[in-house]
């Protein structure tokens, strides 16, 4: 049912083409924070292109091992304690509304991942970018100054 969900919402989304009409090349693109956070987590984001618009959105962070951070058990709680959000909440979240509004400029913060918010703004709008410049290499991002 998910990915029915998935399906339906990501054909009924707008086409992210260059302007003047030129089609965006199918495929995967990703971008990926250029060093770990302070916690030791890299965040990244994945989205696969398909006919002018995006149809998959990944967005997570993994530490130096390759571990997720939405599979952090104790993570989870501990933040859902403070915030009331953690991160397998959040990057769905975050991935859903990029892939309903193929904007990044158009996504609102969610309540208790701030900060997560700044950082995925700016790796949308880099993946985006590697998306229209036809480049499959992962973008290395700069986020320590968000």
């Amino acid at each position: 049912m998910f990915v029915s969900l998935l399906l339906v919402l990501g054909l009924s989304a707008c086409s992210i083409g260059k302007p003047g009409g030129d089609k965006l090349p199918d495929g995967y693109f990703t971008a990926a924070a250029a060093e770990f956070d302070a916690h030791g987590w890299k965040e990244f984001i994945t989205i696969y292109i398909d006919n002018n618009r995006i149809v998959t959105v990944e967005y997570n962070a993994k530490n130096a091992s390759g571990f997720l951070k939405s599979w952090d058990m104790e993570y989870m709680r501990q933040m859902n304690a403070v915030t009331g959000n953690y991160p397998t909440k959040y990057t769905r979240g975050y991935a859903q509304a990029l892939l309903n509004r193929q904007d990044p400029n158009k996504i609102d913060a969610i309540a208790g991942a701030t900060d997560s918010y700044k950082s995925f703004k700016i790796l949308a709008r880099a993946v985006i970018d590697q998306a229209r410049a036809g480049d499959k290499k992962v973008a290395q991002v700069e986020l320590s100054g968000r």
